[in-house]
């Protein structure tokens, strides 16, 4: 057979070549992730994350290989500090193409049953993982909205859809210490899905898509009893990779999406669908 003289289509449409990417909660496991993915797929990536010193040395560790990063740390639970950085990186940078909501936040008794979870730290839990969005949706987005194009991704999790499997949790342990999934966090990642479907209806007619990326479980050193347990429950008979999710949030923040709206892409191996 003789072979076709045309060129095959581009797959340019899968990077984000001079395009400017806000990814809050980017010096965390996932985060940290995502930023060097979206960084070699071409972005300019801003860390945004209340550990400075995390955020400026991820920035740098990017850099030093060739990507384009630099550090915009924020604490996301103050209203009053969201505004200030968000107006910095307007001034400084323009309007983001991508803004990711990826920021998640674990009180210090996050993992205290139900009966002994405080009213205040369930408030700590909401102003980072819903608040906050808000917050960065009437900066940032808003700025998106006046030039009429960009992705916005926030990311949940399956237990925003499901309820979780507590007999997963039993001597389920991370880095020594006993997890579970608490009400506030399931909850909270409800509501992120309920935020995406809003903003999807609200501004997609201008040019800018809103979506959800929902991770399944991904292995960061919880122990044996956990992942054993875990597994059984996912048809791919494992947990995920971190690069794993940050290539379904590449596929999200880039072109190659440009008719997925109002969304929700679900990496969980499978999961889900029992």
């Amino acid at each position: 057979m003789r072979a076709s003289s045309a060129s095959p289509e581009s797959l340019d449409c899968f990077r984000l070549n001079d395009k400017l990417a806000v990814i809050t909660g980017g010096a965390g496991i996932l985060g940290a992730s995502h930023c060097r993915m979206f960084a070699m797929a071409g972005a300019h990536v801003l860390i945004a994350d209340r550990k400075a010193e995390k955020c400026a040395d991820l920035a740098a560790q990017i850099s030093a290989w060739g990507g384009k990063a630099s550090s915009e740390p924020v604490n996301l639970s103050s209203r009053t500090d969201v505004q200030r950085w968000a107006s910095a990186i307007l001034k400084k940078y323009g309007a983001p193409h991508v803004l990711m909501n990826n920021a998640a936040y674990k009180s210090e008794n996050f993992f205290n049953p139900l009966e002994k979870f405080s009213w205040n730290e369930w408030n700590e839990v909401m102003a980072v993982n819903v608040t906050s969005i808000f917050l960065t949706a009437k900066t940032l987005g808003a700025a998106m909205v006046r030039q009429k194009k960009g992705s916005i991704i926030n990311v949940s999790s399956i237990y925003g859809v499901l309820g979780p499997d507590h007999k997963i949790y039993k001597n389920a342990k991370y880095l020594n210490k006993s997890i579970n999934t608490p009400l506030v966090y399931s909850a909270s990642k409800g509501a992120v899905n309920a935020i995406t479907r809003y903003l999807a209806t609200l501004w997609g007619p201008v040019g800018v898509r809103t979506n959800t990326l929902i991770p399944g479980g991904v292995f960061s050193g919880q122990n044996r009893s956990f992942r054993i347990k875990y597994e059984k429950r996912v048809p791919l008979n494992r947990m995920g990779g971190a690069k794993e999710i940050s290539n379904a949030a590449l596929f999200l923040a880039s072109d190659a999406s440009s008719y997925i709206n109002g969304q929700s892409l679900v990496v969980d191996g499978g999961f889900s669908i029992w």
